[in-house]
């Protein structure tokens, strides 16, 4: 079981920990060449703080200390399961930095590779998403198995047996500790935004329990996509995630009434939406703009879309023409349902609803949809819109019937019992 993080003097342990446990893990990994092993070295480096930190004092650099205290026993690890000889040029610098617990780590520049590389390790495609997602949460959010259980509402063992079938799958397959390059780049850096982002919408929207909003899955989300952009400030797809979730996250403290119920984006007040973050993204998006040699990736589409959003001090004001020809462009790129979907909304607002409509119903024989309650949602909105009253009800009815959270499915109850007031 692992050790969870208790304080120590002034709450130094947990609050280092928590800050530091992916670089140690990062760093301890490139030595091991396995995240497993990795995190229980990085969990022994925490049971050593914890007992020598309350007798000695505080270290002037925590994090060095508990970096430099797992790379030493990972040193020890390998030297015990090889050849001294077969393994020291593999280890030679990690074995200098990592001579004495008090020691700096030589180049912070190495943990930021090992971080990147900790990174794409994670989200390797040889997991299931699900697994992506607890392991991403676990070694690079720092989030106790718990809590990644109460913020996906699953039971505690479920995350648990995620992640450690995780870990068995990544050392049985042998996936290399490394950051991918060439043509495998692309596909692998998709994987791990595309983890990244469900962390995010699993809180920016949760498709179920009881609350609409889980603001401490936006923050980790938000964090680790910034913290990608860092280390990776060449890549526009990074940057355009981030810009994207920066837009996203603005709108939080408006998109909730005073009880929890949803606020449809047409009725938020924006007077609540947090400028410096819409700044932020603002400045990610540019960001993507100059580093990009080609057309615009996914993320940097949905990004500008957001950004008409975020520019509309009134929903009025919503540049709805612009965000219908991005849409375009989006379905072009990543041709799906979903945003054929969310095309068909910003047409509804640009050229009105009854040519929505057709693109609506074309989508009602998609199989990815069958299911999926913001089909009906979409199209009770546009019939009611239309004046057809009857068919709007349906529609709402059917949308709260599929809806996987209670607070959406109570608002699409009351717009059914509202359609054509």
């Amino acid at each position: 079981m692992t050790p969870q993080p208790t304080a120590g003097p002034d709450g130094a342990v947990e609050t280092v920990f928590r800050m530091e446990f992916p670089r140690v893990v990062a760093a301890v990994a490139r030595i091991v060449r396995d995240v497993g092993i990795a995190e229980e070295l990085a969990q022994d480096a925490l049971v050593a703080a914890l007992e020598r930190w309350p007798r000695d004092g505080v270290p002037d650099n925590p994090g060095a200390w508990l970096t430099a205290t797992a790379r030493h026993r990972a040193v020890d690890l390998v030297r015990r399961r090889e050849t001294y000889a077969r393994k020291l040029a593999g280890i030679g610098r990690d074995q200098a930095t990592a001579t004495a617990p008090s020691e700096e780590p030589a180049d912070p520049d190495d943990i930021d590779d090992d971080l990147l590389r900790l990174v794409f390790t994670a989200c390797h495609p040889v997991l299931s998403a699900e697994a992506r997602t607890s392991l991403t949460l676990r070694l690079l959010g720092g989030l106790t198995t718990a809590e990644i259980a109460r913020a996906f509402l699953v039971p505690e063992t479920t995350v648990a047996q995620r992640i450690v079938r995780a870990k068995r799958t990544l050392a049985r397959k042998n996936v290399a500790f490394e950051v991918p390059y060439g043509p495998d780049r692309d596909a692998r850096l998709g994987s791990v935004l595309d983890v990244i982002y469900l962390i995010f919408n699993e809180g920016y929207a949760a498709t179920a329990g009881d609350d609409w909003l889980r603001p401490a899955l936006c923050e980790d989300a938000l964090r680790l996509a910034r913290v990608l952009s860092g280390l990776m400030p060449k890549e526009p797809e990074v940057h355009g995630l981030t810009a994207l979730l920066e837009f996203q996250a603005s709108r939080t403290a408006a998109r909730t009434g005073p009880d929890g119920e949803p606020v449809l984006l047409a009725d938020q007040n924006r007077s609540r939406w947090n400028r410096m973050l819409i700044a932020r993204g603002a400045t990610a998006l540019a960001r993507a703009d100059a580093v990009a040699s080609g057309p615009p990736g996914p993320y940097v589409l949905q990004a500008a879309i957001a950004a008409c959003h975020a520019h509309a001090y009134r929903y009025e004001e919503t540049d709805w023409h612009r965000i219908a020809a991005l849409y375009g462009l989006l379905a072009a790129r990543t041709p799906s349902p979903v945003v054929e979907l969310n095309r068909a909304v910003a047409v509804s607002m640009a050229d009105g609803p009854e040519a929505a409509l057709a693109l609506v119903d074309a989508l009602s024989t998609e199989p990815a949809l069958r299911d999926y309650h913001l089909l009906p949602s979409v199209r009770g909105d546009l019939l009611s819109r239309l004046g057809r009253t009857k068919e709007a009800r349906e529609e709402f009815t059917r949308a709260a019937d599929l809806a996987g959270n209670a607070r959406e499915r109570e608002m699409l109850r009351r717009r059914a019992e509202g359609a054509g007031r």
